[in-house]
């Protein structure tokens, strides 16, 4: 009790601070005890350190929330082209026939840690999503292509006179079958064998009534001989469509359909697009 009473009157012991403005005023006197310095200096320092803690805060704070703004924006990406890929995906399916595909959900890159790598998703995600468009416009080419090419019969016939080498009828001279020749009768309906534009209807010397449609991807087709034309230059035409009565014009030795096939300016031969294509 002896040794704690000098302790005491230590700390409640008046310290004067003396305050020297850079004036001509007179010095400025606070007389403050010991301990009262010793609890204004622990609040000081406590304060200074709560400040510090909440501007730490506060910038971890504002970090974070521009982390979750970044990630936010990354799904919303991801949602989006997730979305896209879906909408192709149905697309073939549709097309194809087949059963749904889960290419992504299989490629999926999982941590040990069980979090998702978003990067390596995204990465995923956009090669599989150009590959699938890479695949459905070329699928919309050949689609056009197929459609562009001749298939079936003109005319409902016998081929009289394939493509190739032969002695002219007419003439009795070799010269070459540019396309084949299908016996019909006269009058037989003449359609189309492949949607395209005429580019060409009238009548020659040669070919008498004679009609070329253009089919696009090169392709055109020509009917010749006809009995009478049913299209005008450039009218757009439909696969199957009517398009001439069969006949005998121009130089003939009898009631035929000659028809032709051209591919890049080139005759080639029709009887292998004769069958439909499956």
């Amino acid at each position: 009790m002896h040794n704690l009473k000098p302790l005491l009157k230590k700390f409640f012991t008046p310290v004067t601070i003396l305050i020297v403005p850079h004036s001509k005023s007179q010095p400025y006197r606070i007389k403050v005890s010991f301990i009262g310095l010793l609890i204004c200096g622990f609040l000081c320092l406590t304060g200074a350190g709560y400040i510090i803690s909440v501007g730490v805060d506060t910038v971890d704070y504002y970090a974070m929330k521009k982390r979750l703004s970044y990630l936010a924006k990354e799904f919303d990406d991801l949602k989006s082209t997730i979305s896209s890929l879906k909408k192709a995906d149905t697309e073939f399916t549709k097309l194809l026939s087949l059963k749904s595909r889960n290419t992504i959900l299989q490629s999926v890159d999982f941590k040990d840690t069980g979090s998702l790598d978003i990067e390596s998703l995204k990465k995923q995600v956009n090669e599989t999503t150009q590959s699938v468009f890479a695949i459905r416009n070329y699928i919309a080419e050949q689609k056009d292509l197929y459609h562009a090419t001749p298939s079936g019969w003109p005319v409902q016939g016998t081929i009289s006179s394939y493509f190739g080498e032969r002695e002219h009828p007419v003439t009795g001279e070799k010269t070459m079958h540019t396309g084949i020749d299908i016996r019909a009768p006269i009058g037989s309906p003449v359609h189309a064998t492949a949607p395209g534009i005429v580019s060409f209807s009238s009548w020659t010397s040669d070919s008498g009534y004679i009609i070329v449609i253009e089919h696009g991807h090169g392709f055109s087709t020509a009917y010749a001989h006809n009995k009478k034309n049913l299209v005008s230059v450039g009218q757009k035409v439909k696969k199957g469509e009517l398009i001439a009565s069969s006949g005998s014009t121009g130089i003939t030795t009898g009631a035929h359909l000659h028809y032709e096939v051209w591919k890049n300016g080139r005759q080639i031969n029709p009887s292998l697009y004769l069958k439909e294509m499956e």
